[in-house]
């Protein structure tokens, strides 16, 4: 029986032994797959939707057979914790299937951004996981220069997403995501945002934008951890951020109503 993990760390996973406690491998292990979210006292937003696309992105890069990885995830699920504020990770690397439980850092409301649209430095840019390093090392430079996220852009300028979050704007009534060709992750809470405007007959459309074009708009960056956050200020640039009107009413709606409960543990 899988022992449930009641502290951080890093557990390895194998059908023999289930999750077992290990050494954090450190930057030396390249990710091949990796998915994370926010487990708040034992609530989670979309866990299916993470294993769906955890599995996706397994079998893309010939990993284990998708009935050992939903056995892992059996055994993760059981493993989180009922109380307090986590970001737990799932990963996958050449040898080994792994959860990485974090405590959830501090979570914002609105978001400040680097408003010097940064050129893609990912190599596989629908797969989280590969790319996390390069990422990180994007933050770090938006954090340098007074931001907190920064935003990808094609050769061309259009905007694609953020380093660690998907970008939504609003357009009068109609809300704008990235076009489908553009390369750019299929993001969980993307996908339940926009179900919800579709579900409520708003309008929704995919859209090519580029920064200058996004100002005075309601933007926002969307993921796991935050959930919805209004960018408040484009950082470095002329580009003024829009007032956001929409984003209390839906960030109460996704904070409130989304999030399912884990199943008591035995």
């Amino acid at each position: 029986m899988t022992r449930p993990a009641v502290a951080e760390g890093v557990f390895a996973w194998s059908p023999a032994a289930g999750l077992r406690p290990v050494e954090d491998p450190g930057p030396g292990e390249p990710l091949l797959v990796a998915d994370s979210w926010l487990v708040r006292d034992g609530r989670v937003r979309g866990l299916d939707r993470h294993r769906d696309r955890f599995v996706r992105s397994c079998g893309e890069c010939g990993g284990p057979p998708e009935y050992r990885l939903l056995e892992f995830w059996r055994a993760m699920t059981a493993a989180l914790p009922r109380a307090g504020a986590w970001f737990p990770r799932v990963e996958l690397t050449l040898h080994h299937v792994r959860l990485r439980l974090r405590p959830a850092p501090p979570l914002g409301t609105t978001v400040e951004v680097w408003a010097t649209g940064q050129p893609d430095p990912r190599t596989v840019p629908r797969r989280k996981g590969p790319d996390l390093d390069a990422l990180a090392r994007l933050r770090a430079r938006a954090a340098e220069a007074g931001a907190q996220e920064a935003v990808l852009v094609t050769p061309s300028g259009v905007v694609l997403e953020a380093a660690t979050t998907s970008v939504l704007w609003w357009e009068d009534d109609t809300l704008c995501l990235p076009s489908p060709r553009l390369p750019v992750l299929p993001g969980v809470t993307l996908a339940l945002i926009r179900e919800r405007a579709e579900h409520t007959g708003i309008r929704t459309a995919h859209r090519e934008r580029t920064l200058t074009e996004l100002a005075a708009r309601e933007v926002w960056l969307v993921n796991a951890l935050h959930g919805i956050r209004p960018v408040t200020r484009w950082v470095g640039g002329p580009t003024k951020a829009g007032t956001a009107t929409r984003a209390p009413e839906w960030r109460k709606w996704l904070d409130e109503e989304i999030p399912e409960q884990l199943e008591t543990r035995d």
